[in-house]
């Protein structure tokens, strides 16, 4: 039976896959971010000249499920990679970010 996934476990593979193939040097804060800018690039290519209700059925045609998919895990793996080397933990910068906006934008 395989562990549940955590972003811990997750970074961990990651900066193991890294190591393995000796990228760490160019792991850096502004290559990271420039590379998660491309991967996002990536996703946004898919959806750019979808319609609004072409770009909600996306994940119906299986090759382009696919893409989307494998364009998010590209996005997310060097959004924790970058999380990682700057020392932020993702879950919980989220949790304030989310905290800081239900204060700047009250529910009516």
């Amino acid at each position: 039976m395989t562990e549940p996934l955590d972003v811990a476990k997750l970074q961990r593979r990651l900066a193991e896959f890294a190591a393995a193939r000796n990228w760490q040097p160019y792991h850096t804060p502004k290559n990271l971010v420039a590379a998660l800018s491309v991967e996002a690039s990536e996703l946004v290519e898919i959806f750019q000249w979808l319609t609004p209700e072409e770009s909600a059925r996306v994940m119906d045609d299986a090759d382009t499920a696919e893409r989307v998919t494998d364009e998010v895990a590209d996005v997310l793996a060097y959004l924790l990679q970058l999380c990682q080397v700057l020392g932020i933990d993702p879950l919980a910068a989220l949790d304030a970010k989310i905290d800081r906006n239900e204060r700047r934008f009250p529910a009516p």
